[in-house]
């Protein structure tokens, strides 16, 4: 059996890195990823890759990291960690469209360990329209729970409610998107061995790139006018608000003393703000709104065989 020890996770998140830029690329048509390599001062490093300008991807970025060295006080208290070293390693990517038809994506899985030998994974895919359409929404739901029954029965039953829980605006009221799923602190359990967590991890990073080149498909040809820009403007405006004051990544990363400039990668390139500002009556944003209100059964929900 494979001994999967920090560095066999961390080649492997490094060759998901490299794949998922490939297929992108290939997705986009229209720019390529530019490549900045980087070095933490307590120990560690990582490889951002951010592209702009594209076909489809306004701006994005494809980020690994694998970062060590003292645990933060901040951190062992807000995790509840003994003191001493930590090895944390992940890819993150989010993905800003130029249409505005065509939805926000992120991915984020990780894995952590402390030196007296506790160890975790954790991460999460979910998917942020600017427009909601329900049909999007059911394939999305429906890629994600494949890839957790193939694992074990009970992970979409488990993750899905955790992600509608996590991307959640409080402050607003609303969802940041359609949701996904979410995990955190995925160790052994029972008949669940590091080996199986690993591989359940890995599959959600190899679902990405074909659920989102599939809905980018159905969308990125669709004409769009001001109006429609204005509205994924505003919406990026609340992609900014959760990230910044909720977003447990971003949190874990200027708390370590990481990069600040592929910690931030994660925000649009342009956003707005209006005061109080309420979509017209009957109108397709005011529609995307109701779906925000409350979690949503996407697999069953009566609109997802339609647009």
């Amino acid at each position: 059996m494979t001994n999967v020890d920090k560095s066999y996770i961390t080649d492997a998140f490094k060759s998901l890195q490299d794949s998922i830029c490939d297929s992108i690329e290939s997705m986009d048509g229209g720019s390529s990823f530019k490549h900045d390599d980087w070095d933490r001062e307590g120990g560690g490093g990582g490889r951002t890759r951010v592209i702009t300008g594209g076909n489809v991807i306004e701006k994005g970025g494809v980020n690994f990291s694998a970062v060590y060295g003292d645990t933060p006080v901040k951190i062992t208290d807000a995790l509840g960690l003994n003191s001493g070293q930590f090895y944390a390693t992940g890819v993150s990517i989010v993905l800003h469209p130029s249409n505005p038809h065509v939805p926000i994506i992120h991915m984020n899985i990780r894995y952590f360990e402390m030196s007296d030998g506790t160890w975790w994974f954790g991460g999460g895919i979910d998917l942020t329209p600017h427009y909601v359409i329900p049909n999007d929404a059911k394939y999305f739901h429906q890629q994600l729970k494949a890839v957790c029954d193939k694992h074990y029965p009970t992970y979409y039953s488990e993750f899905k409610p955790w992600a509608d829980e996590y991307f959640f605006i409080k402050h607003r009221n609303e969802s940041r998107g359609i949701g996904g799923i979410f995990f955190d602190r995925l160790t052994e359990k029972d008949e669940i061995s590091k080996n199986d967590r690993f591989e359940f991890v890995q599959d959600v990073g190899r679902i990405f790139s074909p659920t989102y080149h599939e809905i980018v498909q159905r969308n990125r040809d669709k004409s769009y006018s001001d109006a429609h820009k204005k509205w994924q403007l505003l919406r990026r405006g609340r992609y900014v608000e959760f990230n910044l004051v909720y977003d447990k990544g971003t949190k874990f990363g200027l708390d370590t003393g990481g990069r600040v400039e592929s910690i931030l990668m994660s925000l649009p390139p342009h956003t707005d703000w209006d005061y109080d500002y309420q979509p017209p009556s009957n109108s397709p944003e005011e529609k995307t709104l109701t779906f925000l209100k409350k979690p949503i059964d996407w697999l069953t929900h009566p609109n997802g065989l339609a647009d």
